[in-house]
């Protein structure tokens, strides 16, 4: 069982995250952090295997004590700029998510930090080849998480078109009931478009806190680019 250390300042957040990493299988959570120094004094108690960093903590970024943790890291956060990307790279993170993300996106991470750390099991000696291996499972999840082959053209014809002329955030619910649609299905449609980056995710918590995915077309409807 690989064990994690949720770090996020945003409680329903956390809880959101430490849910999609409970759903996947051989993985725990070993806890959740509000603060970098709550983050860096869990590490050091609960000793988790890797921990998922937000950079922007009320006390000092994310990134800053990234080196403090003794686990492996990826960052989760909505830090985009590619300076803060290089910095978190830099200091030994061996993944970086953006959120708000579907939760096939982080599964594929976490899928793909499992398969790299079974190609390193153990203390012993690897050569180059197995090192190479390692590498390229844990960056397999690009392509873990990239639009799967085999789904419908006109379908997701039909749920890019409505996404794009909703003119507002939507959520897959809603574009389900419009196009006759199961949710499941254009939940899955959805989280293709958003890998491509055709649309921006975001959260709406409703009044029992429980967040909704909204998703929104990344040019709206009448801007240069938009067909």
């Amino acid at each position: 069982m690989i064990r994690v250390l949720v770090v996020d300042d945003d409680y329903r957040v956390a809880e959101l995250h430490a849910r999609y990493v409970r759903d996947v299988p051989d993985f725990d959570v070993a806890g959740v952090a509000r603060s970098a120094r709550e983050a860096v004094e869990a590490a050091a108690r609960l000793r988790p295997d890797l921990v998922l960093l937000d950079q922007y903590l009320p006390d000092e970024p994310g990134s800053e004590v990234l080196p403090e943790l003794a686990a492996d890291v990826i960052m989760v956060t909505a830090a985009a700029d590619a300076v803060q990307v290089r910095a978190a790279v830099g200091r030994g993170a061996v993944g970086y998510l953006i959120k708000p993300f579907e939760p096939p996106a982080l599964a594929a991470r976490l899928r793909a930090y499992a398969r790299y750390r079974a190609q390193l099991v153990g203390d012993r000696t690897v050569d180059q080849e197995q090192v190479d291996r390692a590498l390229r499972a844990l960056h397999g999840a690009d392509r873990a998480a990239s639009p799967r082959k085999g789904r419908s053209s006109p379908t997701l014809h039909l749920i890019t078109e409505a996404v794009r002329d909703a003119g507002e955030p939507v959520t897959a619910s809603e574009i389900a009931t419009r196009l006759g649609l199961s949710r499941t299905t254009a939940q899955r449609y959805l989280a293709d478009l958003s890998s491509e980056g055709a649309v921006r995710v975001q959260l709406r918590y409703g009044a029992a806190g429980r967040p909704e995915h909204l998703y929104r077309w990344s040019s709206p409807p009448g801007a240069p680019g938009a067909d």
